[in-house]
């Protein structure tokens, strides 16, 4: 997809999901019509920012009616390259793997788990939700047939680099990484970190300015 600027913002990104995620609620609900201002409430911002993010993707909407909300939702899938299946690998079987296997928002937002390794023999050769726990230095041979593009990572943080040699060598050039572990990577390979003491940190500092 060409999009109108080669620099997006990443709070525009992160906008933009959630922008998604109301126009498909509001889409099963039956909504079809809504402006950038209604769209803006939905989403804590307001219309001059909707209307600025959907402009690094192109024009939407119509001037005086607002957008089409179906529409809209599939530009915006489009846009974020979520319009299609991805392919994943999940390596490190501990309960944060087993909360991602079991989350049904995940199996339907077009990911698809096609793998489950880890490094750990005793959970090697395990099945969970029907799918059997394979060790990581098979994922090589199995490339061809599994076809990964996106690693997720959510074993200890002193496996990752080794975890992420291994991806890299099975052709997946996009890791979610679950551990605090910051890892070198070649261009081209785009790795994302979930870090949930950074939301904290966050919470810590509106909690602390806003104090009376």
């Amino acid at each position: 997809m060409n999009f109108k600027s080669n620099h997006i913002p990443r709070a525009t990104l992160e906008r933009m999901a959630v922008y998604l995620e109301v126009l498909n609620s509001l889409s099963r609900d039956g909504v079809t019509l809504i402006s950038s201002e209604e769209l803006g409430t939905f989403c804590n911002t307001n219309g001059a920012q909707v209307r600025k993010d959907l402009a690094y993707f192109g024009e939407f909407g119509v001037r005086g009616l607002g957008y089409y909300v179906e529409e809209l939702s599939h530009a915006i899938a489009s846009s974020l390259g979520i319009n299609r299946e991805w392919r994943a690998v999940l390596v490190g079987m501990g309960h944060m793997a087993r909360s991602l296997l079991m989350h049904r928002e995940m199996r339907m937002h077009t990911y698809r788990i096609v793998g489950v390794f880890d490094i750990d023999p005793t959970r090697v050769g395990q099945e969970i939700l029907g799918i059997k726990v394979l060790n990581i230095q098979e994922l090589k041979g199995l490339e061809s047939q599994l076809k990964p593009e996106i690693g997720i990572i959510t074993s200890r943080p002193d496996h990752v680099q080794y975890i992420v040699n291994r991806l890299l060598d099975a052709g997946v050039r996009g890791i979610l990484n679950f551990t605090p572990t910051r890892v070198p990577v070649p261009e081209g390979v785009f790795v994302e970190y979930v870090d949930y003491l950074h939301h904290l940190y966050a919470l810590s500092f509106n909690l602390s300015s806003h104090q009376s």
